[in-house]
């Protein structure tokens, strides 16, 4: 009878401390997709500790950066860090993530449902196709240089370039995975087509075409999100941010002084 009431009580033991890897897996996984996909740091944080105090883990820390997460469930269970390699803008992401987290904090979804929901979205690519982002860019950067006063003569040219510059970059970042290289690159190629097309008489305004043309390469979503996040206090991930914006601006930059110096 004794050892019975032993081997239930190791079996209960071992059922939570499974049921906590499982909460602290999902945790992790839930932070890592949307730091890969753009989502700010407060908004992981707040994400990760929500989930955790959902599955009875009060006393949980975690401390998230562009680079990495450390997840700590307990002062019973060890620390957990993640490493975070890749980053891209992907907010449907991040919204699916913020949907599942919420069921699973309101008792819709288990513990194990949720997890499940997690790999999913961690596994399947919902960004457009490159044709579609290449098109997206092109009537951006046509659109852009119309609201900065350019003419509707440049237009078709802006869009070209615009498109053409956001392609290479894409390409060559998928290569190199150096997002300054890449950037300096696609700007660089820019200014040149720019350059030639008003030299060859087709174009009008040089600077507004390449204003234009090199808007869907600008970091927005970083700068945007590196001042939310000193905002909230955030200053390891906001200076990250903010340095990163500030080397994909000036590599940008760069590309086109370049070009232009001559």
């Amino acid at each position: 009878m004794i050892k019975r009431k032993c081997e239930g009580e190791s079996t209960l033991v071992e059922l939570k401390e499974t049921r906590r890897e499982l909460a602290l897996d999902c945790c992790l996984l839930a932070g890592k997709i949307m730091m890969e996909s753009g989502a700010e740091t407060y908004r992981v944080e707040d994400t990760m500790i929500r989930m955790a105090v959902s599955q009875k883990m009060v006393n949980s820390h975690c401390f998230v950066t562009p680079t990495g997460i450390m997840f700590s469930p307990s002062d019973e269970l060890a620390t957990r860090f993640v490493r975070i390699s890749s980053r891209r803008t992907d907010l449907k992401q991040v919204a699916l993530v913020n949907a599942v987290s919420r069921k699973l904090v309101s008792g819709e979804y288990t513990l194990q449902e949720a997890y499940e929901k997690m790999q999913i979205i961690d596994k399947t690519d919902y960004s457009f196709s490159m044709g579609l982002q290449v098109l997206a860019a092109a009537v951006a950067s046509g659109c852009f240089m119309i609201l900065i006063g350019g003419e509707w003569r440049d237009f078709p040219f802006a869009s070209l370039f615009g498109g053409v510059g956001f392609y290479i970059v894409e390409m060559i970042l998928a290569q190199t995975r150096v997002k300054i290289f890449s950037e300096f690159i696609g700007s660089f190629v820019i200014a040149v087509l720019a350059l030639l097309a008003v030299k060859s008489g087709w174009g009008i305004n040089l600077d507004t075409i390449i204003i234009g043309s090199v808007i869907p390469l600008v970091p927005g979503l970083l700068i945007t999100n590196a001042v939310r996040d000193l905002m909230a206090g955030h200053f390891v991930s906001g200076l990250s941010n903010g340095a990163e914006a500030f080397l994909t601006a000036f590599a940008i930059g760069a590309g086109v002084a370049l070009v232009l110096s001559f």
